[in-house]
């Protein structure tokens, strides 16, 4: 054993929801293998609502966040949005519109998903904590 191995078993988990994130990666990897990669945002999500259902896992689909106009793909267990895309890559705005979310939701956690990717490649967006919540507009 080294002296590593017990620091890292001393210290708090610092991954945000790590089992919840990790089911949805795996089910956001097979919608993408069910699928491929060119179907539509819906079809996926229409996927990913169903596998939800089947496991029991809470969720909520297009989330309408009140006193805003935002409305976000999943919120799954009150502790993850989880955001779809279709689209050639992801660019500055998806992250400033995840980041929207989860500050306006007060949620830690968002997963943004592009499906459209040859290799999937869910991407892990923490909130920011700050005073100017409109610097993600």
């Amino acid at each position: 054993m080294h002296a590593n191995d017990t620091n890292a078993r001393n210290q708090p988990e610092k991954l945000i929801h790590p089992q919840l994130s990790y089911l949805l990666t795996g089910i956001c990897f097979e919608a993408h293998n069910n699928l491929g990669r060119f179907a539509r945002e819906r079809q996926y999500g229409d996927f990913l609502e169903n596998k939800f259902q089947m496991l029991r896992i809470p969720y909520i689909r297009e989330k309408y966040v009140k006193n805003t106009r935002n409305i976000f793909d999943f919120l799954v267990d009150d502790k993850i949005i989880l955001e779809l895309k279709t689209r050639d890559s992801i660019i500055r705005e998806d992250y400033h519109q995840i980041q929207r979310y989860l500050q306006d939701a007060k949620v830690k956690l968002g997963l943004l998903v592009n499906f459209r990717n040859r290799y999937l490649k869910p991407i892990r967006v923490i909130r920011i904590d700050t005073d100017v919540p409109s610097k993600f507009v």
